[in-house]
């Protein structure tokens, strides 16, 4: 009986002491767990830089139109070829005259019958009903032979270059553009911009253009609109410059830099390094001292000053003047983690 206690007692004392053993660990890994991080904080300060803003695009004809008549047939010939160059007013396409000239035979007749009874009402031997009648059908024929003589005889409405030919003389048209005629002597894009520089940007305001094809060479341009909205996924609003192209050096489908200089305005600056990029993306995020807890906020960049970069809150009230920025410690923080500034 003694030996089955004391091997009892000595089981329960080996329990006890891999239980103690089991919790001190668990409670080691817990505080190793909630230990902060050692990081280093800037106090942010807007400076004062000179501002110029650079945003990428792909050019477009100023006017670029899809030649498509709106009645169907045979076309009986295109006069352009793919890189024609026509004037406002020239011949593009004529259709088939079949309905036209129908209607320009009955046009005929009803103006015929519409000078007849305007003298016979003048006398007073037709009413003024009658006469009305015969008023309505002429001027429908007019409008009639205006809308086929105008989709049958197809002409350029500006001045440009044709870009694109879908059919051949005697082909059926079926609905599909026949030719695209699309302007070169002046050009458009449509940039996007963030939305803290919208009371910055006017229309009237000049923009500078360069291409990789044209190294040395600088195009200007000028905001015709800014649009008045702002979109509420990416926080930006677009713009649409006027590019005069005289030279047609440049050409639709260009890829090009615009630099707009919205001169001199307060920025939170920051040390480079203090952005961090997510992976797998372009997402930039910077983190800020939360009462002793890093919190993650998201941002666009703006310029580049050396070892500084301009950076701009995706949400404006995530980030001000005086919050402390993280910029020693980042990369190994999450947000929530807990923070021991050091100097």
């Amino acid at each position: 009986m003694n030996n089955y206690l004391k091997f009892a007692f000595t089981a329960l004392s080996a329990l006890v002491i891999v239980s103690c053993g089991g919790n001190k660990k668990e409670q080691a890994t817990t505080a190793t767990e909630k230990l902060p991080e050692n990081v280093k904080v800037l106090t942010l300060e807007k400076q004062r830089i000179a501002k110029h803003l650079e945003v990428a695009a792909t050019l477009e004809g100023y006017e670029k139109m899809n030649i498509a008549p709106s009645i169907t047939g045979h076309i009986e010939h295109i006069y352009v070829e793919v890189g024609s160059r026509v004037s406002k007013g020239d011949m593009l396409v004529r259709m088939d005259q079949t309905q036209l000239n129908t209607t320009r035979i009955n046009l005929n007749s009803t103006k015929v019958e519409l000078d007849r009874v305007s003298a016979l009402k003048t006398s007073g031997s037709v009413s003024q009903q009658n006469y009305d009648q015969v008023k309505a059908g002429y001027d429908q024929l007019v409008e009639t032979e205006r809308f086929q003589n105008e989709n049958t005889h197809v002409r350029a409405q500006f001045a440009g270059v044709i870009s694109a030919k879908n059919y051949e003389d005697g082909e059926m048209y079926t609905g599909a553009p026949i030719l695209t005629l699309t302007q070169i002597s002046r050009l458009k894009a449509i940039i996007s911009i963030p939305e803290s520089y919208f009371p910055l940007v006017k229309k009237g305001m000049k923009v500078d253009i360069k291409s990789d094809i044209y190294k040395d060479q600088t195009f200007g341009s000028t905001i015709e609109i800014v649009y008045p909205t702002i979109d509420p996924t990416t926080h930006t609003f677009q713009v649409k410059l006027n590019i005069p192209n005289g030279s047609e050096k440049l050409r639709p489908g260009m890829y090009v830099r615009t630099t707009l200089a919205l001169g001199e305005l307060d920025a939170l600056v920051v040390p480079y390094q203090s952005v961090l990029k997510l992976t797998g993306s372009n997402d930039r995020y910077v983190f800020v001292n939360n009462d002793g807890e890093a919190r993650r906020v998201a941002v666009t960049l703006g310029e580049r000053y050396d070892d500084k970069i301009e950076i701009i809150p995706v949400t404006p009230e995530d980030i001000k003047e005086g919050d402390q920025l993280i910029v020693t410690g980042q990369a190994r923080l999450v947000d929530g983690s807990k923070l021991n500034i050091i100097e």
